[in-house]
Formats: structure tokens, sequence, C-alpha cells
């Protein structure tokens, strides 16, 4: 079992250079696939936000200007990646699966399309292991949130959040969150591959996590019969906040990757009044493994 391709949604920040090398990271663990994927504005799109009022001259010129904008997105992102991947060390291009079976190590590709990036990165995430995303407070960029949130909740496909920071390490100290939820249950059954090759592994658990479900000992032996011994951990709320004492409880176990169920609540909710999974997309320092 291993992460095999990994799709990695592009923007052209600071962030996406992040996400890259953490996608980088991973790969190199499973001799992996990495497609960066690009989604340009689709001028067409705005049409329709145009509103009344504005002549048909005045409609081509703004999605004129869109179309040049976007170009020039579209260019500096490719630029990103040429020089992320002239300084990463051997990497083969691979625009087949065919190639790719056929190379030594890690394979990268490159895709630039148009079309609505949520709904784009979100459908082409389904034939992908694992998407790895840029931070989502990162960068002043709101469709990077928003590609993040359409992967989780459409995908159907784990995701893992990069830091701002590029990590020094990943996978080595594994901490998964369980409440009983059925998302947590799928992040656990998500990062079965890092819990096998990971030095350490520890399940936290709270009391004030805890939803309607299995208790810390059930995913305990769950993790048994899959030959994966890990080591349960009672974590406490930090100034009344679950997000922060489960942060806490990873760094204090050294942790450099999280994995967890996502919006157990509605997301809604969380935007509203707060909640774990915001917590931790705002605050990680470390890669988060998410499953919704």
């Amino acid at each position: 079992m291993a992460y095999r391709r990994i799709l990695v949604p592009l923007t052209g920040t600071a962030a996406g250079e992040a996400a890259l090398a953490t996608a980088l990271m991973t790969a190199r663990i499973w001799n992996s696939h990495i497609h960066c994927l690009h989604v340009r504005v689709d001028a067409r799109d705005v049409a329709p936000l145009a509103g009344e009022g504005l002549s048909g001259a005045m409609i081509e010129e703004m999605m004129a200007a869109t179309e040049r904008e976007s170009g020039e997105r579209a260019g500096r992102v490719r630029a990103m990646f040429e020089r992320f991947i002239a300084h990463a060390g051997p990497l083969t291009m691979a625009d087949s699966a065919e190639t790719a079976n056929k190379a030594d190590g890690v394979t990268i590709s490159f895709e630039s399309i148009p079309g609505r990036e949520e709904d784009v990165v979100a459908q082409q995430a389904r034939l992908y292991d694992l998407a790895v995303v840029p931070h989502p407070e990162a960068d002043s960029d709101v469709s990077s949130s928003d590609a993040l949130h359409a992967v989780l909740f459409d995908s159907g496909r784990p995701v893992l959040i990069a830091p701002t920071q590029p990590p020094a390490t990943i996978g080595k100290r594994v901490c998964c969150a369980w409440n009983g939820t059925a998302e947590s249950a799928a992040a656990v059954d998500a990062s079965l591959p890092w819990l096998h090759q990971a030095e350490a592994r520890q399940v936290l658990y709270s009391d004030d996590y805890q939803r309607r479900g299995p208790k810390v000992e059930g995913i305990l032996a769950y993790l048994h019969w899959h030959s994966v011994d890990a080591e349960g951990k009672l974590f406490k709320p930090v100034s009344k906040d679950v997000g922060a004492g489960l942060l806490a409880a990873a760094r204090d176990f050294e942790a450099d990757l999280l994995c967890m169920g996502a919006y157990s609540h509605s997301r809604l909710r969380q935007l509203i009044l707060g909640g774990v999974t915001r917590h931790v997309l705002e605050n990680s320092d470390i890669p988060v493994l998410m499953c919704r």
C-alpha cells in the first residue's frame, strides 16, 4: 500500500513552493509520480459576472484583461515549477504511466488548463492517491483555500496540507487524532502507509474531542490487526481550545505529520464558531493529512 500518484495544485505563490517541496519529500518515500496542476481562469466565466449596464465592447475588454492576467499568472507558475525541478535533484519528467513506470525514482509532470480551480482540482484529485495543497492561510489568494475545501469535500481522497515552510522531515513521527467519527476512521485508514514506515506512532484522544463512536481502545486494536503498534495519548484542551490542545500534544511528541478527520461538525458552524479543523488548518506548522 503506497501513494503512487500525487496531485499538487499550483498557484505560483511561496505557499505553492512549500507544497511542492512537501510533495517531493512524500514522493521520495514511495517513488511516486507528482502531477502539478495549474488551473487558469477561463475568461468565458467572466461574462456572466459582468452584470447589466455594460456594453459588449466593455465585456470584451474585461474578458481580454482576464485572459492576459491569467496568461501572465500561468507563466509565473510554470517558471516557478521550472526553478523548483532545477534545484530538486534527480527528477524524471513523465507524462504517462508507461514512462513513469520505466523511470528509476520520482517522476513529475506539469499541466495548465482553463476552468474553475475548485471544480477542476476536486474532480482531478479523484484519480490520485493523495492531493498535496498549500497552506490555506499562507497567502492572500482565496482560491487556494477554496480548492482545499473542494478537494476535502468532493474528491473522496485524502488531502495533505503543507506547512508554510517545507518541513525538515515527514512521516518519521506520526500522530493520528481519534474521536470516533467516520472522518477520523477515514483518516486512520489513509494514514496506514505512513504508520507502517514511521519510527514512532501515537493516537491522540480527549474526552473533549470524542464524538459518538468507538473509543481509542477500538482504533488501537484495529491498528494492531494491521501490524501497527501505536501508543494512545490523552490530551487536554489549551485555554478551553481543543484544537490548540491537539497541536500542543503533537508538538510534545515531536510529530512531523498529523493525521485527522476534517469537519465532524458542519463547515459553516466551524467558520462561524471556530472548531478543531479550523484551528489546525490555521495554526499547524507541520504537514496535516485530512480526510472527510
